[in-house]
């Protein structure tokens, strides 16, 4: 689980001055990245036009720095260790069980890339499906989905049914620059549910520091706290990733405690190196015993279908030619390619603020959160999959699950709806380059400005600026209230009428279209109305509006 914060106490060390780096320690070859003078040229040229605190989410970032997959493929880093994820459902013991949660949560840190690398940006409504072999012969299914651009949010959802686990989150990374180094702040939540017992543990991960961007060598760290917190047993830990301080300490060190709030005692004492060591004491016994050697750990990757057999918007499939020029190393194409995707989602945004399409993402809905709700108290999710996975055996929830989204090689959802196939590409979207040069492509709406979830308006610097969704128009006024809307009714011989002009409909992808809705308040005059049925329980499943 990539999972972030709700609430959290920064570490004394997480904002000091990063010009401290390698004083007293020495780092890890693995955790460090240098460049050469023409990229270091590149980055100063960027960060220059930057101060302290500056938002680095619209910074478009060299892709020498980048790592050869999407954010929505890395989170499955947390799924990796199926030796400590799937024995969790099976002890007996609440505590047992608990201290078996954090050793799951603290198991996958160490699965990065050499170096100091930051994955690739989803794009809004990018989808990312894989599952995993297990030795038992069962699997786990995994599913996600970019639910928002600006801010960036990554949806996901995760089981195996058959050992009783499911894992719901979003991750929602906001980047600061903060002089020789950047920050992601991790905000967002995972809650994990074992099915068997009924217990929830809501997770948020620790802040992730790039060091030495400016001078030095790049260095990465993870810092300051995150919790693991069961409601239904009353236990909480407390986890610090600790940064280096200037005068001592070490790189990659944790500490906490896992504390019974019921009696408001410390239970066990955390200790060790998330890339290496970690340890546990009991503070009852005084025992002190090994909790997981992420050093000689090795993790297992997911699978997922053939490219030939992805959808456009998939991530493997659309960053593929960006994927497979940074693994050449050809920072120019990789440029040119992404750029190519960054274009096309910008397009994209100023058709819908234009024509006032208000998008939804395909998989996900809105947290029914508040007093009464159905996930009340999970409302920092903010999205959950759109869909019931209850069945009564772990067959049954399988087969819902495959219904969602194709996950398995071969596979075709059994839908009672089909998407339109799609009548644009990545082919027909001009790089930055092209559009400088040629005279004949239309310029971007002066209106344009950033999507209405941002409150503040951000400071652009230079041309590096990525503005993909622009605002909508400003309000116009008020419009005479309009008869109210018919019920609707089948017909056996519907009518056909335009509701939306040519341009629209050539412009957005069909199947961007069937997840979105006018703002006009007009009705759906398509030919038929499309639905989305749960072939188990009969329910329909309706679209989350923003």
């Amino acid at each position: 689980m990539v999972l972030g914060h709700a609430h959290r106490r920064l570490s004394l060390n997480s904002a000091r001055s990063s010009t401290d780096e390698t004083v007293g320690d020495v780092v890890t070859r693995e955790d460090e990245t240098v460049i050469d003078s023409e990229q270091g040229s590149m980055l100063m040229h960027i960060i220059s036009q930057l101060r302290p605190g500056a938002d680095l989410s619209r910074v478009t970032l060299p892709t020498f720095i980048l790592e050869p997959r999407s954010m929505l493929e890395r989170i499955t880093n947390f799924m990796a260790h199926p030796d400590t994820l799937l024995p969790m459902t099976k002890i007996e013991d609440p505590v047992q069980r608990f201290v078996a949660v954090v050793k799951f949560y603290l198991s996958g840190w160490h699965i990065k890339p050499p170096g100091v690398k930051k994955p690739l940006n989803p794009i809004l409504g990018e989808i990312f499906t894989c599952y995993w072999d297990y030795p038992d012969k069962t699997r786990g299914y995994y599913i996600a989905e970019q639910t928002s651009h600006h801010p960036p949010k990554s949806s996901y959802f995760f089981m195996a049914p058959e050992h009783h686990i499911r894992i719901d989150g979003t991750l929602k990374p906001r980047s600061k620059f903060l002089g020789n180094s950047a920050a992601s702040m991790m905000e967002g939540i995972a809650v994990m549910r074992f099915t068997n017992t009924g217990e929830r543990f809501f997770v948020t991960q620790p802040n992730m520091y790039a060091r030495g961007i400016l001078f030095g060598k790049m260095k990465y760290e993870l810092g300051d706290h995150s919790y693991v917190r069961c409601p239904e047993s009353g236990l909480v830990a407390d986890l610090e990733f600790k940064t280096k301080g200037y005068f001592g300490g070490t790189y990659n060190a944790i500490g906490g405690y896992i504390k019974d709030t019921k009696t408001d005692k410390n239970l066990f004492e955390l200790s060790g190196l998330w890339n290496e060591e970690m340890w546990i004491k009991d503070l009852t016994t005084g025992k002190k015993e090994l909790l997981f050697d992420a050093s000689r750990a090795k993790e297992t990757p997911p699978k997922a279908r053939p490219l030939e057999e992805q959808d456009e918007r998939e991530s493997q499939k659309l960053w593929h030619n960006v994927t497979d020029a940074i693994k050449r190393r050809d920072q120019e194409a990789a440029t040119d390619e992404k750029s190519r995707i960054e274009d096309m989602q910008r397009e994209e945004a100023a058709m819908r603020v234009n024509h006032e399409i208000e998008w939804n993402p395909q998989l996900f809905r809105r947290v029914h959160g508040g007093h009464g709700g159905t996930e009340e108290g999970e409302e920092d999710l903010d999205w959950i999959i759109n869909a019931k996975v209850d069945g009564k055996t772990p067959a049954d929830q399988i087969k819902q699950i495959l219904q969602i989204a194709a996950i398995l090689p071969g596979q075709t959802p059994k839908r009672q709806f089909s998407i339109p196939s799609r009548n644009n590409s990545l082919e027909r979207i001009p790089t930055h380059h092209s559009v400088n040069h040629n005279p004949g492509h239309p310029p971007p709406h002066p209106d344009h400005q950033q999507e209405p979830q941002l409150h503040q308006q951000q400071q652009t610097f230079g041309d590096l600026i990525d503005l993909s969704d622009p605002e909508p128009k400003p309000a116009e006024a008020p419009r005479p209230a309009e008869a109210p809307r018919p019920v609707e009714v089948e017909l056996p011989k519907p009518q056909s009428s335009p509701s939306i002009d040519d341009d629209l409909m050539k412009g957005i992808p069909a199947s961007k279209l069937l997840h979105s809705s006018a703002n006009s308040g007009k009705p759906s005059t398509t030919k038929e109305t499309l639905r989305r049925i749960d072939s188990e329980t009969g329910n329909e499943f309706h679209d989350a509006h923003s």
